[in-house]
């Protein structure tokens, strides 16, 4: 096995380490306390290529492979986990969706905008009732002629109140057909009845445009499904299965934002005459956060690795997302207690750190749901 990068991966590493020195990491507390990411971020996002990571150049992207996508999403991770949502969300979810699935007219139309920046996508799932049984959403689309009218609601939705795609989950089938009766759509975010709300007050990822998003009668040609018919819930998977590399990938950024604050801090602080990095105990914490940002990047580095290859990656994207989630918290708890009290306060990275890091176990699959996904595959038994 070959566990260096090639000249271009290290290229885009350092660029990715650069450009988030320059444009996101000074700006991270402030756009934390604010509640707002500044939106012209978005664009520089899609001047350097960040937005267009993996897809072909034909339709507006930059090409690359998968490691070099880890690369950038641990760099944007390390400076502001909510920045790196926004390329994992508007490129991961979505239009590396319309990539696979898409018709020739829908990359057309919406590639081009998507990794430039001209335009941001979300990806409409979760809902109020149903986040981790995704099957059974209730949002429906009925057929009318050569329209679909959408009627439902959806929540926790990243990018959702800047987004001019949503990427969108609904039932067209019987409610027992279960997944099965699942599509997905392309829905403009201006199409009339589409009302979005911003969620505010959240624990991390503040910065984060996360939404409500309500459906009323909201109407889209037939030409909008994404997929065949019956076939969303196969949409969702594909994109959540890469979708948890790309969040695993945040926390190994996360992990390592926590190394680089303790043992910066460790060396300048003095305790009883001496820098605290000389303590015994606080060494043990700074090799703890080291041993977990190098296992979860391995793990992480692996899945890339395997889709790049073409090989099944969807168990071991699970299992990279679970360690690397858990780790991520571990990290972050660590930091903050090499830190004593003034970790406890803003004007210090690692209480941010912790906060993005606590909802990493969350979405995108809960570790539960992840420590089920596995076991399923390891026994052959689903436990859903």
């Amino acid at each position: 096995m070959n566990f260096g990068l090639s000249a271009e991966q290290s290229d885009i590493r350092a660029l990715a380490r650069d450009f988030t020195d320059r444009e996101v990491t000074p700006h991270a507390a402030e756009w934390d306390r604010a509640e707002a990411v500044d939106r012209a971020i978005v664009k520089k996002l899609g001047a350097v290529g960040f937005l267009g990571l993996t897809i072909d150049e034909e339709y507006g992207g930059s090409g690359g492979d998968h490691v070099a996508y880890c690369l950038v999403t641990e760099e944007l991770g390390r400076a502001d986990s909510s920045v790196r949502g926004i390329v994992s969300v508007s490129l991961g979810l979505v239009a590396k969706s319309v990539a696979h699935w898409g018709t020739e007219e829908q990359k057309r139309a919406w590639l081009p905008r998507l990794t430039s920046g001209e335009a941001i996508g979300c990806f409409g799932l979760t809902e109020p009732g149903t986040g981790s049984d995704a099957g059974s959403l209730t949002t429906r689309a009925v057929r009318d002629g050569e329209a679909y009218v959408i009627t439902g609601g959806k929540t926790f939705i990243t990018n959702g109140t800047w987004a001019d795609v949503v990427l969108l989950f609904a039932r067209t089938g019987s409610t027992e057909e279960g997944h099965r009766g699942v599509s997905a759509f392309l829905v403009p975010a201006d199409t009339p009845g589409l009302g979005r709300r911003a969620i505010h007050g959240k624990l991390g990822l503040r910065g984060q445009a996360t939404a409500e998003i309500v459906l009323d009668g909201v109407r889209v040609p037939a030409d909008a499904m994404l997929g065949p018919e019956g076939k969303g819930f196969s949409v969702a998977m594909s994109a959540l299965a890469k979708g948890r590399m790309s969040v695993a990938a945040g926390c190994v950024g996360i992990a390592q934002a926590c190394l680089e604050a303790a043992v910066g801090y460790a060396g300048q602080r003095e305790q009883f005459g001496v820098p605290i990095a000389g303590h015994q105990l606080v060494q043990e914490m700074i090799a703890d956060i080291a041993v977990d940002v190098a296992t979860a990047r391995l793990l992480t580095w692996q899945v890339a690795d395997l889709i790049d290859r073409g090989q099944p990656f969807a168990t071991e994207s699970s299992v990279a997302k679970l360690h690397a989630s858990e780790a991520a918290v571990r990290c972050a708890n660590n930091a903050l207690q090499v830190f004593g009290g003034y970790g406890y306060i803003d004007e210090y990275p690692v209480g941010k750190l912790l906060r993005d890091a606590r909802v990493m176990t969350l979405y995108e699959g809960t570790s539960q749901i992840q420590k089920l996904l596995i076991g399923r595959s390891l026994t052959g038994v689903s436990a859903f």
